[in-house]
């Protein structure tokens, strides 16, 4: 019991660490990291159903951290600074992704195991509806860069696109649930709900790279559900685009703007991730090896005019810090998430099993998002963001292996053996009498005819008459 409360009070802390102001008074180590080694102590000498099983990702985690702890090195020998600053961002990116590894081997039972799904759906849906209040306080009015909501991810704007990368991944869970559910009406009313909290969550954070994932989500879900209902509920939903709060709509026009000599240009915001962008293939150039772990912002300046900066793109800061071998890394881990973890996931339910069909197609989504949400943005390392996402991946395979050990480990009736196993010379023997036998074992019928067979005993020399 102990140990499943510390389960689900960790995946609701880990989220929510912004409304929980706690302090370990140890440098580089948050409460989240003793709620950790407590998780480990509790599940101490508890035996596991999938103890023998390999984490389907593990190579390609391995080499990612492998990657940060090179480029971590790299950085106190190339540009020496605040040791234990950088040490507490290189254990907090590595930390997070153990997430996977902890959930899939969590000692827990498949009815444990959808409960910590379903618990971190929940937990989704409540950030979502903390982003609508405070959008609902912001107000409807004229856009303000300095009014964008973050939910629990962090305390003003400043958070606010990755709280909108974070609705976007989940948002595709409950929808898939509501399209694929059948059967299950008040379930599938409950995705409806949650979808909305997320996808309302997300308008209020103001973030166009959230939309767009958002939209796209649901399109792939759609066109996998029926083309004809991806028609109608996309006619549906550009019909209501017109309702959406004027402030959206300013958003979402700010991308391109007309110049003054007629022509189009994008926004200070687009134009200043290219020019960092830019910026970073020259350190990338002057580089080859990266800048270090945690030293982009302080190279940035030397490259641009945007000092003190965020890459504003994973891939490009995984590039600038780490070099090449950290990009491999990264693209590595991306694909096995999409190309691996999530085929396997959806190859491995049974086609009559509608709910772990629509978690398996929701999550394979959501990895989709997460992985594009690092085109525009950098949040890939941030704990409140992904350790949800990484729970998720170790529950889900966790729960597909149950079921599969499951449905494979009920008692299996073994069949009677036919004639020609118990009395191999019978193949080669004209048979005599005629007759039928039937024998019933393990559910079947064997039918087989009867013949008589003289067999010499050779410690008497006599034969004997044996009828089968």
């Amino acid at each position: 019991m102990l140990l499943k409360g510390l389960l689900f009070f960790n995946l609701l802390f880990v989220v929510n660490q912004v409304h929980f102001p706690w302090e370990t008074g140890i440098p580089g180590v948050a409460p989240t990291n003793i709620l950790f080694v407590l998780i480990l102590v509790a599940m101490r000498n508890k035996p596991d159903a999938l103890a023998n099983v390999r984490p389907m990702i593990q190579p390609p985690l391995l080499y990612f951290f492998a990657a940060l702890t090179l480029a971590f090195l790299w950085a106190q020998v190339r540009a020496p600074g605040n040791f234990i600053q950088d040490f507490t961002y290189l254990k907090n990116a590595v930390y997070y992704p153990l997430f996977y590894f902890i959930y899939l081997k969590c000692r827990q039972d498949e009815k444990t195991t959808r409960q910590l799904l379903i618990w971190i759906m929940m937990i989704a849906a409540v950030a979502g509806l903390e982003a609508i209040r405070e959008g609902l306080d912001y107000g409807f009015g004229k856009y303000n860069p300095a009014r964008r909501a973050s939910g629990p991810f962090g305390t003003d704007w400043h958070n606010a696109n990755r709280a909108g990368v974070f609705y976007a991944m989940f948002t595709p869970m409950f929808v898939a649930l509501a399209l694929f559910l059948r059967k299950r009406r008040l379930w599938r009313i409950a995705a409806v709900a949650g979808a909305a909290l997320l996808a309302g969550g997300a308008l209020f954070t103001y973030s166009r790279q959230a939309y767009f994932l958002i939209l796209l989500s649901v399109a792939v879900l759609l066109l996998r559900k029926s083309i004809i209902v991806a028609v109608a509920i996309g006619a549906t939903l550009m019909a209501l685009s017109g309702y959406l709060p004027d402030s959206v709509g300013q958003r979402v026009d700010e991308t391109s703007q007309e110049s003054k000599k007629g022509g189009v240009e994008v926004d200070e915001s687009t134009a200043s991730r290219w020019e960092i962008w830019a910026g970073a293939m020259g350190m990338v150039k002057d580089n080859p090896l990266g800048v270090g772990l945690s030293r982009f912002k302080g190279e940035i300046g030397n490259y641009s005019s945007h000092k003190g900066m965020d890459a504003h793109n994973f891939y490009v800061l995984t590039l600038a810090e780490t070099g090449p071998q950290g990009l491999v890394a990264l693209l590595f881990l991306m694909g096995s998430l999409f190309f691996r973890l999530a085929a396997f996931l959806r190859r491995s339910v049974a086609p009559d099993d509608p709910e772990a069909t629509a978690l398996m197609l929701g999550f394979t989504v959501c990895t989709l998002c997460m992985a594009l949400g690092g085109i525009y943005g950098s949040p890939t390392l941030e704990g409140a963001v992904m350790a949800p996402y990484w729970a998720l991946c170790g529950l889900l395979e966790r729960y597909v292996r149950l079921r599969m050990q499951n449905a494979d480990g009920g008692p299996k009736a073994e069949a009677e053996p036919s004639l020609v196993e118990r009395f191999p010379l019978a193949a080669h023997i004209e048979p005599g009498r005629h007759g039928r036998v039937e024998s019933r074992g393990g559910g079947a019928t064997a039918t087989y005819s009867t013949a008589t067979i003289h067999i010499c005993a050779p410690w008497t020399g006599r034969a004997r008459q044996v009828t089968s």
